[in-house]
């Protein structure tokens, strides 16, 4: 993917606003605890070990503004950042889902939880929905997407780790996962594909944020 996917001007504002301040704001475990919805936010969601840690950071030019967590599952928060100041938006780091051993009662509750902010947040303009571009759109994440579509949440669907597979390879993830994007009626048609490790892609998914936002 090429930044022609967007306005340079855009490129270069989101660019601007991403070096700017980036800051943890909170941690909610439950809807209660939510900050008070007077930002437009976006959110990040995806399997666990799918790299979403590695690219918020590599997103904000950060090491370690969201953290990467050794076991699967571990994050069963929502975790809010704060951007620009004054403040612009916010990004949301939804918990990883698709961990095996995570108990049934924990599952349930993360479903409970992301169901609830999906469906009743008024100001979340958009979701990222990462795939790791080794194993392409899996059953689990067809579920999420199920629910973002249900919900009628406007989001884009974000392959990563992409220097990991033969270009070959990944130019055939890109187009199985472009036409299943274009088949759901929530998904943005165009996807990004990125590597935190190499920086690839991560312009594009700053401007991704900043349209959304915009």
């Amino acid at each position: 993917m090429s930044e022609d996917l967007f306005d340079p001007e855009l490129v270069e504002a989101a660019r601007k606003i991403f070096a700017g301040p980036v800051a943890f704001l909170k941690s909610a475990p439950e809807l209660r605890h939510l900050p008070p919805p007077d930002v437009a936010e976006v959110a990040f969601a995806g399997r666990s070990n799918v790299g979403k840690s590695s690219l918020l950071n590599a997103l904000t030019n950060r090491n370690g503004l969201a953290r990467t967590s050794v076991t699967p599952g571990r994050t069963q928060e929502l975790n809010f950042f704060d951007v620009g100041d004054p403040l612009r938006f916010r990004l949301v780091d939804m918990p990883g889902y698709g961990f095996a051993k995570a108990p049934k009662d924990v599952v349930k509750k993360w479903r409970f939880l992301v169901n609830d902010y999906l469906r009743g947040r008024d100001v979340l303009k958009r979701a990222l929905v990462l795939i790791d571009s080794r194993h392409g759109i899996k059953d689990v994440d067809r579920e999420v997407l199920e629910m973002l579509d249900t919900a009628a949440v406007s989001y884009r669907i974000v392959l990563t780790k992409a220097d990991k597979i033969k270009a070959t390879e990944l130019a055939e993830v890109e187009e199985r996962t472009a036409e299943e994007a274009r088949k759901r009626p929530a998904a943005h048609p165009q996807i990004l594909t990125t590597s935190s490790e190499k920086g690839m892609g991560i312009a594009e998914l700053r401007a991704a944020v900043f349209e959304a936002v915009s």
